[in-house]
């Protein structure tokens, strides 16, 4: 392309003259102490409490007086009203927290037979509870789960599953279809080696139930708890 550029004459003889010029040293020697930034791309840094001659001496700013110009007072919590008692401590409290409360994630008959009725759960072998994750049966598993009765009088297919807790209805329905529901108590620990067994080098042994309110319930052959066919 540069070929074609200097073929025509006057473009050879610029080329020629320019490439012949002498260059010229800056009259002011170039050196790292010229480098700056563009007139206004940096601002100083406002220096407050520095005296009159700044500009922002004495109150720095702030004003006199008042909540802005102390020291040290952030942003108030989203519940301040300037003083007075707040609407969260003028209401009463209400209730309480159970702390030995369990959160069971509650499960249908009519979601469980179509889950199987799609090929999504093999009935022809036990259903644990992380079938019922695997398969997104239920979403979670929190403290357990429990197996209630919406589906009762359509549900049809002999299963063998085991829960937490089940409703006696639910439980009514599955053994009439020719299935068998167990009851089983698991910890924090027993669901997380259910769940993930690839997250324990050896396989921890599951604990058996402490309080008096969950050995009675896994104890009684009508909610057909585990420690009934282990006796």
């Amino acid at each position: 392309m540069l070929r074609s550029l200097l073929s025509t004459p006057l473009a050879a003889a610029a080329f020629r003259s320019f490439s012949t010029q002498a260059i010229k040293p800056p009259k002011i020697p170039v050196n790292l102490a010229h480098l700056a930034d563009n007139k206004g791309a940096v601002s100083e840094r406002t220096r407050v409490g520095r005296g009159p001659g700044y500009g922002k001496g004495k109150t720095a700013g702030r004003g006199h007086k008042g909540q802005k110009a102390r020291a040290g007072n952030g942003r108030p919590v989203p519940w301040f009203e300037g003083g007075q008692t707040p609407l969260v401590r003028r209401l009463p409290k209400r209730g309480f927290f159970n702390i030995h409360g369990k959160e069971y994630q509650e499960l249908n008959l009519d979601r469980l037979q179509h889950w199987i009725q799609t090929g999504r759960i093999d009935a022809s072998k036990p259903i644990t509870m992380k079938d019922l994750l695997d398969s997104r049966c239920i979403h979670k598993i929190e403290d357990g789960v429990k197996l209630l009765s919406v589906g009762a009088d359509s549900f049809n297919i002999p299963v063998t599953i085991e829960v937490s807790r089940a409703s006696q209805k639910a439980i009514e329905a599955i053994e009439n279809a020719g299935g068998k529901i167990i009851t089983r108590y698991y910890n924090a620990v027993g669901l997380r080696s259910l769940i993930h067994p690839e997250k324990f080098a050896q396989m921890p042994k599951l604990a058996a139930p402490l309080r008096k309110e969950d050995i009675k319930y896994y104890s009684d052959s009508k909610n057909r708890g585990y420690l009934t066919q282990e006796a």
